[in-house]
């Protein structure tokens, strides 16, 4: 009988049925409105922040704004000297235009506009060319020699939502053609588009132009302190051997009839340069009213910076991230003006992490550098596009194995959301084996890493994600309003429990 007791006890956990932990739901709650929510988002999402890419002037402004938003609702200042923020600079790194040139059977080709690196990998190759088709002729010999290649598109390996359908297979087929010329000896390669590369040829040279992105003295992502691995280990999965890096390059459709006669002379010379951008993140305190609990902190994050201005769309070049992620950001205003109106006993703390989209960037650097210790935070629940798709379904990641932390802090989200928004939790994004390997983008992750509780709380992808068309008139605001509910619910939870989440025993995240 006591063993039949723990199963329901242990199911009851997993499917949210237990009641509240004495912890009632505050009155503020109803401070949190749709009206509100819209209002911000069409502020914050317009055609005018230009999509407050990291790294610009668009993305001071919105961070700028952000922070006008937070001092307006009462929310005080947890920054550098204080203000609001805290300052971080990106390492960006790319192929230099000016220290740069490719000349191809004495012809030289301008970067970027007649020919386009589709990597980051540099360095100096003279040899001479050899067409090889479409590349599947596996006789012709291209050792120390410039490949040409015509490409073939295609979505095999890409993940489902990432820009649209023509630029991931173009995409994909670059990578795919000249990595298997490159284990074959291919000194470089130069892909040639067909009709679909044409059509995001442009695409293609300004998102490589913008380079690679990391922060120095920040938190690692993914690999656990004192283990070896990450991304670019020697291996790739299967334990198969990555073809050496080279110089691979994307020319227009129209080069063709130039680049199919082998035996040209080929000088390519490209050369990397390497800069410091400030990026900023947003952080601000509501102080909790317990004497000694108020030293502790439930966290709410989100991110601000989205892609910017890229190339267009349907004629709209702008990229506004409504869902991604000013759905969360404005949340979490809403979310600060019912914890200013009704404090909680814990501190509440709402970071809005810079530089997101360049690789977790801003979290990444509070991670390692927070501004208050990691041992106070009693919880991160982060939240990335929480506004669009079946009005009903949510996902919470980290909610299962190998993501999940924290029984407890599940247990207190399940009990939130069965008494606000009575979503149909999703589980599949949370599962190690969904291609997508969402757990791992968004913000929660470096302090998961670090075994501070965390959750992810998201409506997931959709059609309209990284595109321009992730607009404000696009968001569900009746979900929304349910989605922020769901996440202040979890955190005041959180911060009026006397007994904070406990990290489950042998938890160790791992990519």
């Amino acid at each position: 009988m006591l063993r039949m007791a723990a199963v329901l006890l242990a199911t009851s956990i997993h499917a949210g049925l237990l009641p509240a932990q004495s912890v009632p739901t505050p009155a503020a709650i109803a401070t949190i409105r749709e009206q509100d929510l819209r209002r911000d988002l069409f502020a914050m999402a317009g055609d005018a922040m230009r999509g407050r890419e990291a790294g610009t002037l668009d993305e001071m402004r919105a961070s700028m704004w952000t922070a006008e938003q937070l001092r307006s609702i009462g929310v005080q200042p947890l920054g550098e000297d204080g203000t609001y923020f805290q300052w971080f600079n990106m390492r960006r790194t790319r192929v230099s235009t000016v220290g740069s040139t490719v000349r191809i059977g004495g012809k030289s080709f301008e970067l970027w506009s007649d020919i386009t690196p589709a990597s980051n990998t540099v360095g100096d190759v003279v040899a001479t060319t050899v067409f090889v088709g479409d590349g599947r002729d596996s006789t012709i010999d291209v050792r120390g020699r410039v490949a040409v290649v015509t490409l073939v598109p295609t979505s095999q390996g890409t993940r489902s939502t990432i820009n649209t359908p023509e630029y991931r297979a173009v995409r994909q087929g670059i990578t795919v053609q000249a990595n298997a010329l490159a284990r074959r000896g291919a000194a470089a390669v130069i892909v040639v588009a067909d009709s679909i590369g044409e059509t995001v040829f442009d695409a293609v040279a300004k998102l490589q132009s913008r380079g690679a992105y990391t922060v120095i003295g920040g938190a690692n992502r993914f690999a656990p302190v004192g283990r070896g691995g990450g991304r670019g280990a020697g291996a790739g999965r299967g334990g198969q051997a990555q073809a050496q890096p080279v110089p691979i390059l994307f020319a227009h459709r129209g080069a063709l009839l130039q680049l199919r006669e082998s035996g040209q002379g080929a000088e390519i010379h490209l050369r990397s340069e390497r800069f410091d951008t400030p990026s900023v993140n947003i952080i601000g305190v509501v102080r909790g009213t317990d004497p000694v609990l108020r030293n502790e902190y439930v966290v709410f994050s989100s991110h601000q910076d989205h892609d910017g201005v890229r190339f267009a769309i349907d004629g709209d070049s702008i990229w506004n991230g409504a869902d991604d992620n000013g759905s969360t950001s404005v949340a979490l205003f809403a979310i600060a003006r019912a914890w200013v109106k009704q404090p909680s006993k814990r501190s509440a703390l709402f970071i809005y992490h810079g530089a997101e989209e360049r690789g977790l960037l801003g979290s990444v650097w509070h991670a390692g550098n927070p501004v208050v210790p990691l041992s106070s935070m009693a919880a991160v629940l982060n939240g990335d596009m929480i506004g669009r798709n079946h009005p009903d379904t949510a996902s919470l990641l980290g909610s299962q194995p190998p993501h999940r932390n924290s029984t407890t802090l599940v247990q207190m989200a399940f009990d939130a959301n069965n008494r606000t928004a009575k979503f149909v939790v999703d589980s599949l994004w949370d599962r190690p084996s969904h291609p997508e390997g969402f757990y791992f983008r968004s913000d929660h992750a470096p302090y998961a890493r670090l075994n501070v509780p965390a959750l992810f709380f998201t409506s997931t992808l959709h059609p309209d994600y990284h595109t321009p068309r992730d607009d404000p008139e696009r968001i569900d605001y009746g979900k929304l309003t349910r989605m922020t509910k769901w996440m202040y619910l979890t955190g005041w939870i959180v911060a009026n429990t006397r007994a904070r989440p406990a990290i489950d025993a042998g938890f160790q995240l791992e990519r």
